[in-house]
């Protein structure tokens, strides 16, 4: 395995930070990963598409980047389609490909960036679907065990943005990939719940959704909220989105009745945390080189030049500022390095 030294990590995360680190190499099989780690130091780390991440200072370790590619059809029925896919794959072509399929189960999740690989380790979701609702089993190397295991969607321990691989596994295992199913056209069900996507639907005049049209509304209604990191560096919703207690968000409701809100089961309320930093003034705003993208201000943008140290002193201003005008405690999606 080819290892470089004093690599910049420019290219390799989308906030654009101007960091390096210490070593960087790449793997593109099991084979690769396990003669890495067999020379590898003490201190590591696996990148995805460098997405959801946000380096604060250079990396004085090792960076293995997973391009573990494959998407092969397990088994197939009338109904549905089980697939398993590559860890290194691109989650958005990913999606496209599906839909080009007529398979249905992961549209609403088009247009996240990253790889297939972080998607069970933050267990992505976006407008009503997360990914764990498709998964059927993840598998990961373990690198103390140094063994592959194979873990089934219940095992995965899944809840809002979180798993077992953000927690008790954290820094321990590397994902090799995920096998979802996903519904041909007899068993099609879309989740077409959030307003913006019916109104979208409407507006567009579309008569017959399918996993293209609907992976198509998605992709419109994000391009139109969220900054392209190709052109503004970002990376993506900076904030989980609070799920409170109904009690605490009824206070909330009770002072500004418009704000949006979603039931999460009987006993909780999910506010967006966007709408909670564009209360506090924060939207479109900026501090040095960093600010809030002007449409969104979950998101966390680049303004040229900006480090993560930046960023992150923001984070924790806006964070700091929500809490004091609501009384909400809202935390980094983000992984910070």
């Amino acid at each position: 395995m080819m290892i470089e030294t004093n690599k910049s990590l420019l290219p390799f995360h989308t906030f654009g930070a101007k960091v390096k680190t210490a070593q960087f190499s790449i793997i593109k099989s099991l084979d690769d990963l396990k003669e890495i780690l067999d020379t590898t130091p003490s201190k590591f780390m696996i990148l995805g598409g460098g997405s959801n991440l946000l380096f604060t200072k250079d990396y004085d370790g090792l960076i293995i980047k997973n391009e573990i590619k494959g998407f092969e059809v397990v088994h197939e029925n009338n109904s549905a389609v089980q697939i398993k896919i590559g860890a290194g794959e691109n989650w958005h072509e990913t999606v496209l490909r599906t839909a080009d399929l007529d398979w249905q189960g992961i549209e609403n999740l088009a247009l996240i960036p990253g790889t297939v690989g972080a998607s069970p380790i933050q267990n992505i979701g976006a407008y009503g679907a997360e990914v764990k609702d498709v998964i059927d089993e993840v598998e990961f190397y373990h690198h103390e065990k140094k063994e592959v295991m194979v873990y089934s969607n219940e095992e995965c321990l899944f809840g809002y943005r979180n798993s077992i691989f953000k927690n008790e596994f954290k820094g321990k295992i590397t994902v090799l990939s995920i096998t979802i199913t996903l519904n041909k056209k007899e068993q099609w069900a879309f989740n077409t719940s959030y307003g913006i996507i019916e109104n979208t639907i409407a507006e567009k005049n579309i008569q017959e959704i399918t996993p293209k049209t609907l992976a198509q509304v998605i992709i419109d209604i994000r391009n139109s909220k969220l900054p392209d990191p190709k052109e503004i560096g970002n990376c993506g919703s900076f904030f989980k989105n609070p799920v409170l207690p109904n009690q605490e968000a009824q206070k909330i409701l009770d002072q500004y009745p418009e704000a949006p809100h979603y039931k999460v089961g009987d006993d909780y309320t999910k506010i967006p945390a966007g709408w909670l930093i564009e209360k506090t003034g924060w939207k479109g705003k900026s501090k040095g080189h960093v600010g809030t993208y002007p449409k969104q201000a979950l998101v966390l943008v680049n303004n040229g030049g900006a480090t993560g140290e930046e960023a992150w002193d923001l984070a924790l201003t806006i964070k700091q500022d929500v809490f004091t005008k609501f009384g909400v405690t809202i935390e980094p999606e983000v992984n910070i390095i």
